[in-house]
């Protein structure tokens, strides 16, 4: 059957091979230790899903309007200007769209803002998505990174280096999956002003704002800035990290007020609102905000003091791999090109490696376009981290 251009160019995903090894072993009865999550292993709180089951009680359980409940849009404006805006912008419900999930947000986003012979700058290591999702659109995605040792944050010269006139999207994730990186105030605004003053619509990815190991409660956001600092921009968020809620499928966009009404358009035509009880659900997260602040603070705390003990035990029993120390987020990027070898030349094979011989699965650094690299996850339990970051260090086979 003949495909459509539409879809003819997208990949599999670059973790299916490892993933696929794991579960194999498992039904093996091999004991595997999963460091490739991507969500918090917290439950979500239990008043949140009593808001859920109560808003389903009480006939939550229709058609909301396609970009999401008033009072949810609503509530999410507020805790935008809350949450660490600058006191210039004026946000209101008419610049959200909630949407199935972050994922979503970004679709409609890049959907609505990028064609044939568009160019869209994605900052590298990048989340696996982001270039299928520019290709939906028919535009090209345009790799760059940052130094190395400066935990690949972009400033103004990497963009310099390939900007074209065809370029019209810049995508940016902070605090970064995979690497945990986290730009200050300072070099957002200069990400800012480059994209403003070229015209290049900055996509700002903020889904892990939340999870940030600074002085600050949140990492910095595009939204913190003055908006004569900000040209054309759309803001991703969402609750799946924040309040552990990644099934229910709820993220969000904040731009101007008139691209809003056409992601919502767009939306109306593709899956039209998110699931109405999980509207509900978030409703009760972002109204609440004291109570939901104590709930990732909990959280927070707990991936801090695991962001510590892993890079404490990598770096005394793995000290000849090197990593971006996270800022934020719960992942850690370990470059790993250094035990590459004949039949172990990328990072796939890496992990089916490692995989194969410890128990220990990761992300393969392809996945991220960083194939020097591997993934690690520390949304899990200290003893676990642990014990995988000893197999590593003592019970792998050399590589050979």
């Amino acid at each position: 059957m003949e495909l459509s251009p539409n879809v003819a160019a997208l990949q599999p995903s670059a973790t299916i091979a490892v993933s696929t090894l794991a579960r194999t072993l498992r039904s093996e009865g091999r004991d595997i230790l999963d460091l490739s999550a991507g969500e918090p292993d917290f439950p979500t709180p239990a008043w949140i899903c009593d808001a859920a089951v109560r808003g389903i009680r009480e006939g939550m359980t229709r058609y909301t309007p396609a970009p999401g409940l008033p009072a949810l849009r609503a509530a999410v404006a507020a805790g935008a200007r809350a949450g660490g805006a600058h006191p210039e912008w004026a946000i209101e419900s008419d610049a959200v769209v909630v949407s199935s999930g972050a994922k979503q947000a970004l679709f409609n986003a890049c959907f609505s803002l990028f064609g044939p012979d568009d160019e869209v700058i994605i900052a590298t290591p990048y989340w696996t998505s982001y270039p299928e999702i520019v290709g939906l659109a028919r535009a090209s995605s345009v790799f760059v990174a940052g130094p190395e040792e400066n935990g690949f944050r972009l400033t103004p010269a990497e963009l310099d280096a390939v900007a074209t006139d065809r370029t019209r999207g810049l995508i940016l994730c902070s605090p970064s999956n995979p690497s945990g990186a986290v730009y200050s105030h300072e070099g957002l605004r200069a990400i800012a002003k480059w994209a403003r003053e070229r015209n290049v619509v900055l996509i700002s990815d903020e889904i892990y704002r939340w999870i940030h190991f600074g002085d600050e409660e949140q990492a910095p956001g595009l939204l913190s800035l003055a908006p004569d600092e900000v040209g054309p921009f759309v803001v991703i968020d969402g609750v799946s990290k924040s309040c552990a809620m990644t099934g229910w499928r709820i993220g969000w966009s904040i731009t101007e007020p008139a691209l809003a009404k056409k992601l919502g358009a767009l939306q109306s035509h593709t899956t039209s609102n998110a699931a109405t009880p999980s509207q509900a659900a978030a409703l009760a997260a972002l109204t609440d905000a004291e109570r939901t602040r104590g709930e990732i603070r909990s959280m927070v705390t707990a991936f801090r003091r695991r962001r510590d003990l892993v890079v404490a035990r990598v770096r005394e029993w793995l000290p000849h791999l090197s990593f971006i120390e996270p800022q934020g987020a719960f992942y850690l990027f370990l470059r790993v090109d250094g035990e590459y070898r004949d039949g172990v030349t990328d990072s796939t094979a890496w992990c089916s490696h490692v995989l194969e011989e410890t128990g220990v699965a990761m992300v393969p650094g392809a996945a991220f376009g960083d194939d020097r690299y591997v993934r690690l996850s520390y949304a899990t339990s200290d003893d676990i981290l642990e014990e995988a970051i000893r197999r590593l260090a003592e019970d792998r086979a050399p590589l050979t």
